[in-house]
């Protein structure tokens, strides 16, 4: 797989826009997410890794009993890429779907 290209600030922007329950932290994106309980959470999370590793692409999760933490950056790019954005939406896509 090509590396993936870092965006620029004002790409980054018009992204996160369409994610508007994600925030930028220098070069992650982050997001954090409720569940109903303990195996909401965990079931989130076995959608989350099903989608990353299908993308060879695998955000930092931070369980704290029904509450995830995401992070997403394109270490091998040094910041964001749309790996990151697209992996942002699919997670977006689970946590709706176990709501």
């Amino acid at each position: 797989m090509p590396a993936a290209a870092r965006l620029t600030d004002p790409e980054i922007d018009e992204r996160l826009a369409a994610l508007p329950d994600w925030t930028r932290e220098g070069d992650e994106i982050r997001r954090t997410a409720e569940t109903a309980d303990f195996p909401a959470a965990i079931r989130v999370v076995v959608a989350v890794a099903e989608q990353a590793e299908a993308m060879d692409h695998h955000p930092d999760i931070d369980i704290r009993w029904r509450t995830l933490h995401f992070a997403l950056s394109t270490h091998s790019a040094g910041g964001l890429t749309t790996l990151d954005f697209d992996l942002a939406a699919r997670i977006d896509r689970a946590v709706r779907d176990e709501g």
